[in-house]
């Protein structure tokens, strides 16, 4: 049975006096850093010299200074920036200006499970990961709730790893939720593989092959989009608010029996793929890949990328989204 920690587990007065490190302003980044400020917590942002997010931070009202300023002034260094980016922002910058006895902080354990991080002995090294982007973290904080979390303690050189982290974590609302206790390791390789086979490249496969299925059998393509991407969110709601078992209980029997019956067929064919997508996760062969991808300069994901965004159902989705204002559609161009 999981351990779950909440509120009533964690005690903000552990981190008085302390001052706490965001190092990054992105999607994590600034949820953290505004959560824990407005938790009590004197936070200091650290970004690199000429980041366009320093005039944004002080804006918020939060105190902003350079990665290394912002480590050697802090006893809690939480780490949020771009995973292949973060080892050199790492070395660079935090590594020599870490304090004895401070707390170096993931939220997400892909640098320390893989080694391309490697702290010194004398610091503590704890994980929370929020399960959910970082805006979902900053506005379910202030609707008064938030979002679930993660806590892991690699190293506890102080004795106080774990009572800090979930410190951590109530400060930026996820003890609100609960809080699963797991490891570095497990967290990397679940999260990886959750990622990669089911919730973007599992379903985005799906939806593709759908929508294309159809349109090659002389359907509308605005008929495939429906039928195979818009109608996905009222399946995925069901499922979060109740489990399979809901969600087979509000739809029809006739698509509770096609479902089981094709849906049978799919999972026969793709556990041996997802096998060997966990086996590349574990033995690191994903991670040598994704990293020397980035070490090139990212020629292939930049390619891959543009032909998602090329995509007829692309171009379907957006035209019809613009027919539906109640949906308040986002259109992003993402740089190829």
């Amino acid at each position: 049975m999981a351990v779950m920690y909440y509120d009533k587990d964690a005690d903000l007065s552990v981190l008085e006096g302390k001052t706490i490190a965001v190092i990054g302003y992105g999607s994590q980044g600034h949820a953290h850093a505004l959560n824990a400020h407005e938790s009590g917590c004197n936070v200091i942002v650290g970004l690199h010299e000429g980041s366009r997010s320093r005039a944004k931070v002080e804006a918020e009202g939060l105190k902003v200074a350079s990665v290394a300023e912002a480590t050697k002034a802090a006893d809690i260094v939480m780490l949020l920036t771009p995973d292949t980016k973060m080892p050199k922002i790492y070395a660079d910058h935090v590594a020599d200006n870490l304090k004895a006895g401070a707390m170096l902080m993931f939220s997400h354990g892909f640098n320390i499970h893989y080694k391309t991080i490697q702290p010194p002995e004398n610091v503590d090294v704890a994980m929370i990961a929020p399960k959910s982007p970082g805006h979902r973290v900053r506005e379910l904080y202030q609707e008064g709730s938030g979002v679930p979390g993660l806590i892991a303690v690699e190293r506890d050189t102080t004795g106080e790893a774990k009572n800090r982290a979930l410190a951590y974590a109530k400060a930026i609302g996820c003890t609100r939720a609960g809080v699963i206790e797991t490891t570095f390791k497990e967290e990397t390789e679940t999260d990886l593989f959750g990622e990669q086979s089911v919730l973007c490249g599992g379903v985005t496969a799906l939806v593709r092959a759908g929508f294309e299925t159809l349109v090659k059998a002389g359907y509308q393509p605005e008929v495939a989009y429906f039928e195979c991407l818009h109608e996905l969110k009222l399946i995925v709601d069901l499922m979060y608010e109740g489990g399979l078992s809901y969600m087979w209980y509000s739809v029809s029997e006739t698509a509770e029996y096609g479902g089981y019956v094709v849906g049978d067929r799919f999972e026969d064919a793709v556990k041996e793929e997802m096998a060997d997508v966990l086996q590349r996760i574990q033995d690191g062969t994903f991670a040598r890949d994704w990293i020397k991808e980035n070490e090139d300069g990212t020629p292939n994901f930049r390619a891959r990328r543009q032909r998602e965004h090329d995509l007829l159902l692309e171009d379907v989705g957006v035209n019809l989204r613009d027919l539906m204002p109640f949906l308040n559609a986002k259109k992003i161009k993402q740089e190829s």
